[in-house]
């Protein structure tokens, strides 16, 4: 397993995901968005492993002027402004390679081990 865990070091649920794979014994590697953030090679997996990009915006995000005019635009461009705003993210994204989660899905990471 190649754990990656997408996140912030305020987000309840981030914390949660981290505690689920240290109480397993299950290294992972944590990326802070608001240090960091993902690589577009990154972003681009995780919405295919999704279904799409549209699974990872948080509606509650605090950002709701970003929110807005990201409805507000065109199909085509909605996928580059998220990927430029990442704080509009539904935290964690937890990836093993090719399989991807957002929020906390400890059912589904079972299935991983």
């Amino acid at each position: 397993m190649n754990i990656q865990i997408f996140g912030t070091t305020k987000c309840f649920d981030t914390k949660k995901a981290q505690r689920y794979f240290k109480e397993r014994g299950i290294k992972f590697q944590m990326i802070d968005l608001k240090e960091k953030g993902m690589s577009r090679g990154e972003f681009d997996n995780v919405a295919r492993a999704l279904g799409g990009w549209e699974k990872m915006v948080n509606p509650n995000a605090k950002d709701k002027q970003t929110l807005a005019l990201l409805d507000a635009l065109i199909d085509w461009q909605k996928e580059d402004k998220l990927f430029e705003n990442q704080q509009l993210l539904l935290t964690p994204i937890v990836r093993d390679g090719r399989k991807a989660t957002v929020g906390y899905q400890p059912d589904v990471w079972k299935t991983w081990e």
